[in-house]
């Protein structure tokens, strides 16, 4: 079968390689297979670089979310199993964590439904108990991982406030739901923020960037607000001020969605029927914004990491119509 491979560490494009290789082989409780779409994540650049905190034995296969079907002609969300990853015509996967696709996405949406969105999920209701009314700041509008939490923001009966990096990315965060975009390259993100929301501040901040997105975020929290902390795609992470969340009176929260699947994957599961229902009364739908030929993955991987891309990047495998 194909598939790409990593054989040592350094940038996507650099150590990415397109190879023949033998199909895995499922271990106990594991189950083999066949990738329909593999939906490109920062973590899959973050592999290739040796910076993730899982760190795969050498050769790998990056890809961590897929739709895939099963021998028995299932779609199925998955999480491949790594070394094996999604970037390849088959993959392995813990039988009981598959997931049903929803019959209302198709195999790229389906494949870029499950992280970003369980994460949206995860944060904006386990951890910051978002409500209806209140207003939601999100750093990364136009990404992956942003464009999920504002459609899900949206669906809370949230106001959403969504910071993009230029005209492009702020016009794709306001097609995609944001009731206000702020171009954080020409404008005043806090400045925006406080004019928006009559001084008050932001209720929940959702902060896949870390760096300055934080700081920022720090000083447009609404009394009694949460900043949810998801990521930092900015490569810095902040150190933040114990004093001023002590002073302001708001709260820092962390979400690392993986953890769940250890400690409470009943949630997992009620998130995913969550979503589904949302994807069937069209309240979500990923922004997908090109499915890639299985060709060109290691160029999609690469420019997922430098940020230059709105929504997700599919890649499909051969012979899979775009």
């Amino acid at each position: 079968m194909q598939a790409w491979r990593v054989h040592r560490n350094g940038e996507p494009a650099e150590v990415m390689r397109r190879e023949e290789v033998a199909r895995p082989e499922p271990g106990p409780g594991q189950v083999l297979l066949k990738v329909r779409a593999a939906n490109v994540n920062f973590p899959d650049a973050l592999l290739c670089r040796g910076q993730y905190q899982i760190r795969p034995p050498l050769p790998f296969t990056p890809g961590v979310e897929v739709c895939a079907e099963t021998a028995d002609g299932r779609r199925v969300i998955a999480t491949p199993v790594l070394p094996h990853g999604g970037l390849a015509a088959y993959v392995l996967a813990e039988e009981a964590a598959l997931l049903p696709a929803p019959e209302t996405l198709d195999d790229a949406e389906a494949a870029a439904l499950h992280i970003g969105y369980q994460t949206g999920w995860f944060a904006l209701h386990r951890r910051a108990a978002l409500k209806e009314g209140e207003t939601l700041l999100v750093h990364a509008a136009a990404g992956g991982v942003g464009s999920a939490a504002v459609q899900l923001g949206k669906a809370a009966g949230a106001r959403v406030i969504g910071v993009a990096g230029g005209p492009e990315k702020a016009e794709a965060a306001r097609r995609n739901g944001c009731d206000l975009v702020v171009d954080r390259r020409s404008e005043d993100v806090v400045a925006a923020v406080k004019e928006a929301t009559g001084g008050r501040g932001a209720d929940v901040v959702y902060d896949p960037v870390g760096g300055a997105a934080y700081t920022q975020s720090a000083k447009c929290v609404a009394f009694e607000g949460r900043i949810v902390v998801v990521g930092f795609a900015s490569g810095d992470i902040p150190a933040p001020a114990l004093n001023h969340a002590l002073v302001k009176n708001y709260a820092i929260l962390g979400l690392h969605w993986g953890l769940y699947n250890q400690h409470d994957p009943a949630a997992v599961r009620h998130c995913h029927d969550t979503l589904t229902g949302y994807a069937a009364k069209g309240l979500i739908k990923p922004l997908i914004s090109e499915r890639v030929p299985f060709a060109q993955a290691a160029d999609a991987v690469r420019r997922v990491a430098e940020g230059t891309t709105t929504g997700r990047l599919v890649v499909l495998p051969e012979g899979a119509a775009a």
